[in-house]
């Protein structure tokens, strides 16, 4: 895994062989985060990385500068990788959670309003197509703040609320959408 960018720009990670993320790949993530440079002020954010799995978008929120970064992952090893990495980068502002991510979702708290909240589910998550709906009437995206959902081709959410972008990056989808500000 290699962060594209920023103060932690390089720095390359071996992924555990046995980690059954589906990584968001290089080319796909540094085509994301160049369409969110312009939309969107990484520094001072606090950002929410749901599902995970190896970390690499939590730490390239962390890289471009956001002020926090909380990561939510289920699995055992994916949740002790993305520690271990947050530890060698020295990220005291990187929150890691060991939980359901969707049941982080239906938890949130009124006050709890990140800026950036990003989700990247297994495809074949039952439910899937329940989770942008879910994230968009939470509170867990601040007025203003935007949302990603990664998802394959066959999913089309541009008929949610806030919905701004798609982008395609080979087999890899983005969905954006901003809560308005009031």
């Amino acid at each position: 895994m290699r962060i594209i960018r920023g103060k932690y720009g390089r720095r390359r990670f071996d992924v555990p062989k046995n980690i059954t993320a589906r990584p968001t790949t290089d080319f796909a993530r540094e085509n994301l985060f160049n369409v969110l440079e312009n939309i969107v002020d990484f520094e001072g954010a606090k950002a929410l990385d749901l599902f995970a799995g190896t970390g690499a978008i939590s730490f390239e929120l962390l890289s471009r500068g956001c002020l926090s970064v909380t990561s939510v992952e289920k699995a055992e090893t994916q949740h002790r990788f993305i520690h271990k990495v947050s530890r060698e980068l020295g990220a005291d502002n990187h929150r890691v959670i060991r939980g359901d991510a969707i049941k982080f979702i239906s938890a949130a708290r009124p006050d709890a309003g990140f800026d950036i909240v990003f989700a990247d589910p297994p495809y074949d998550l039952p439910g899937f197509e329940e989770i942008p709906p879910a994230v968009l009437a939470s509170s867990l995206i601040a007025p203003g703040g935007i949302f990603i959902i990664e998802h394959s081709a066959k999913r089309d959410f541009s008929h949610l609320p806030g919905y701004i972008d798609h982008r395609a990056y080979g087999s890899v989808n983005f969905t954006i959408f901003r809560r308005p500000a009031p």
